[in-house]
């Protein structure tokens, strides 16, 4: 759900997020479903694609598939709906881009593989795991 207001410059760093926005209420359902090693990364001012990754582990193929479902029927309610889904039909990685926030949720095998937290190293980290939101 596009806010429609304008990306953050790049290099600066703007205020912390709303305890009420969206990508909370995706963080707080995916750890409804035993989300596993949840991060969220902050990639306002690293990127003009979206504001922030949420990234969890899933334990086997349909945990992950089951995690992607009952977020994409939870928020749905509200609201907030995907601009984009991949994967969902494998369960092996996938993808919700919400615009605002982009959801990975990734079987352990290919959240190792490809790495995200390292490719995105530069952006700060507000949750990791079970973690309060860093300030």
């Amino acid at each position: 759900m596009n806010s429609g207001r304008a990306r953050t410059r790049v290099g600066r760093r703007p205020p912390p997020p709303p305890d009420s926005a969206p990508w909370r209420l995706a963080l707080e359902v995916l750890a409804d479903r035993k989300a596993v090693d949840a991060l969220v990364l902050d990639l306002r001012g690293l990127s003009g694609a979206t504001d922030y990754f949420i990234i969890v582990s899933g334990t086997s193929d349909t945990h992950v598939r089951g995690m992607a479902e009952h977020l994409l029927e939870a928020l749905n309610p509200r609201g907030v709906r995907p601009h984009h889904v991949e994967g969902l039909a494998q369960g092996r990685w996938v993808l919700l881009d919400y615009v605002d926030f982009v959801v990975h949720v990734f079987h352990p095998e290919l959240r190792e593989f490809y790495q995200l937290e390292r490719l995105w190293a530069d952006a700060p980290v507000v949750i990791a795991g079970d973690a309060e939101p860093k300030g």
